[in-house]
C-alpha cells in the first residue's frame, strides 16, 4: 500500500516539470484525485455530522489542520517536500490565504451539517460561476464564451434544482453561499499564490493550516464549541474514532489535491471538477442519503448540471494536448524563420541571404 509520503514524493517530482511538459494525461489524473478525495470527505464528514451528530464542526475542521501540519512537518523533516522556513515574509506573501482557508473549512463544514446532500451539492454549483468572475477580474483571465455557456448551463441547472427544495433552510443556504465565495476566492489566490518563490504547493498548504490553527482553537474554546467536543459522549466508541481519524487526513488529502489540480489546470477547471463530482453525490444521496425529498423538478436540475459540467469537461481536456502541439509547431516555425540560408557561388564562397 502506497504510504502518504510515497504519494507527496511521487506527486513533487511530477509537478517539478516545466509547464510546457504537464501533458492531459496529467491535468485529468490531478482532477480525477480531486474528485475522488473531495467525494469522500463529504460522506465522511456527513456521517460524523449527522449520523452520529457530532456537536462541533469547527472541531473537525482544527482536527484537518493539525494532521496537515504534522504530515508536511514530518516530511519537510525527512525532506520529502521542501518549502521556506517561516519567517516575517510568510504573511505577506500568503495572504488572504489563511482567512480563505478557514472561512472555506467553517462555512462548509456548517452547511454539510445543516442540509441534505443533494441540496448541498446543488447550491455549491455557484461557486463556478464566482471562480469564473474572480478567474477574469483578479487574474486577468479571458474565458473562452463556449466555456461561459458550459458554465452558465451548470449554474442554471443548479436554479432549477434549489427551486423545488421543500425542505428549505435559511441558515444552511447562507453558510454554502458563504461557502461558494471562501472557495472560488481561495481557488483563484492558490493559482496566483503557487508562482510564490519559496511557497510553492507544500508551503501554501502548511502556513494556511499553520497560521490559523491557534486563532481557530482559541474562537473554539471561547464560543463553548471546544467543551462540546471535548464532552462528546462517542470518544470511546470505535467505528466513530475511526470516522474522525478519516476525516482528518481526508481533509489534508483534499486541500493537496485541490492545489496540485490547481496547479495543472485552472481554478475554473479545478471548481466544475468539483461541480461534477457533486452531481455525482446528489445521485447517491437519492437512494443512501435518506434525507432527500425526490421531486422531478429537482432531477431535471441535477441532470442540466451534469450535461453542462461534462460539456465544459470534454472542451477542456479534450484540447488541452493541442496548445502544446500548436506551441511546438510555433516553435518550430521560428526556428525554421531564424535560420539563414547559405549557398556557395561558383569560385567556392560562402554568400549568406
Amino acid at each position: 500500500m502506497l504510504t502518504i509520503t510515497t504519494i507527496l514524493e511521487v506527486m513533487s517530482t511530477s509537478a517539478n516539470l516545466p509547464e510546457a511538459e504537464h501533458s492531459g494525461l496529467l491535468k485529468f489524473l490531478s482532477a480525477a484525485f480531486y474528485a475522488v478525495s473531495s467525494f469522500l470527505i463529504i460522506v465522511v464528514n456527513k456521517t460524523i455530522l449527522t449520523n452520529y451528530r457530532f456537536p462541533s464542526y469547527m472541531f473537525l475542521g482544527i482536527g484537518q489542520m493539525a494532521t496537515t501540519i504534522i504530515i508536511l512537518y514530518a516530511a519537510k523533516i525527512n525532506q520529502t517536500v521542501h518549502f521556506q522556513d517561516f519567517d516575517r515574509s510568510i504573511f505577506i506573501k500568503i495572504f488572504p490565504l489563511p482567512l480563505l482557508y478557514v472561512g472555506n473549512h467553517i462555512t462548509g463544514l456548517a452547511g454539510t451539517k445543516k442540509l441534505s446532500l443533494p441540496m448541498f451539492t446543488v447550491l455549491r454549483k455557484f461557486t463556478i460561476l464566482m471562480t469564473m468572475i474572480m478567474e477574469a477580474r483578479i487574474l486577468k483571465k479571458k474565458i473562452p464564451s463556449r466555456l461561459i455557456y458550459s458554465v452558465l448551463a451548470i449554474v442554471f441547472g443548479a436554479l432549477v434544482a434549489a427551486s423545488s427544495d421543500l425542505a428549505f433552510d435559511a441558515e444552511g443556504y447562507t453558510f454554502i453561499l458563504l461557502n461558494d465565495v471562501f472557495t472560488a476566492a481561495s481557488g483563484v489566490y492558490t493559482k496566483k499564490k503557487l508562482g510564490t518563490e519559496g511557497l510553492g504547493k507544500y508551503g501554501i498548504l502548511f502556513y494556511n493550516a499553520f497560521i490559523i490553527f491557534i486563532p481557530t482553537l482559541l474562537a473554539s474554546a471561547f464560543t463553548g464549541d471546544l467543551h462540546k467536543a471535548i464532552t462528546y459522549e462517542h470518544w470511546l466508541n470505535t467505528p466513530f474514532v475511526s470516522c474522525f481519524l478519516m476525516s482528518c487526513i481526508m481533509g489534508f488529502v483534499l486541500m493537496y489535491s485541490i492545489v496540485l489540480c490547481s496547479h495543472y489546470n485552472s481554478a475554473l477547471t479545478t471548481t466544475v471538477v468539483g461541480a461534477i463530482k457533486n452531481v455525482a453525490v446528489a445521485y447517491i444521496g437519492m437512494f443512501l442519503g435518506g434525507d432527500y425529498l425526490f421531486s422531478w423538478t429537482n432531477f431535471l436540475g441535477l441532470n442540466i448540471c451534469i450535461s453542462g459540467g461534462l460539456v465544459y469537461s470534454y472542451l477542456t481536456f479534450h484540447s488541452s494536448s493541442k496548445p502544446s502541439q500548436c506551441n511546438g509547431s510555433r516553435i518550430q516555425k521560428k526556428q525554421d524563420q531564424l535560420k539563414i540560408p547559405i549557398m556557395e557561388d561558383s569560385t567556392d564562397r560562402l554568400l549568406v541571404k
